[in-house]
């Protein structure tokens, strides 16, 4: 994802994660410490990122203790909202600078559909 920070393609990762099913609620996180260190990212950066976890209510965390994704299945219906909403709005946008009328973006996007 160029151009975005990696703070938040950590947050979209788990985001499309829930809403793929494939992080549940109760999953354990790993720590800060650990995440930074897998990802070859700033310590910094992890945090950030689950700050931001945490204050979209997604993640659970209390001092010294472990972390853990908070995600119903209302929070998955909001989040697949959220992110296909994101992407079409990307999608639309591209399609437009590049030139297409609505009815060639609709036809492009039939097409390739199936």
């Amino acid at each position: 994802m160029e151009g975005v920070p990696i703070s938040l393609q950590i947050v979209r990762y788990i985001k499309n994660g829930i809403v793929s099913g494939g992080i549940v609620n109760g999953d354990e996180v790993p720590s800060r410490r650990v995440l930074s260190a897998l990802l070859g990212v700033n310590p910094n950066t992890a945090q950030k990122a689950y700050r931001l976890l945490e204050d979209e209510g997604l993640l659970e965390s209390r001092a010294g203790a472990k972390s853990f994704i908070r995600a119903t299945e209302e929070t998955a219906r909001r989040l697949r909202a959220e992110l296909t909403a994101a992407d079409a709005m990307a999608a639309v946008n591209r399609l437009k600078a590049l030139g297409l009328t609505k009815e060639e973006a609709l036809a492009l996007i039939e097409a390739h559909w199936n």
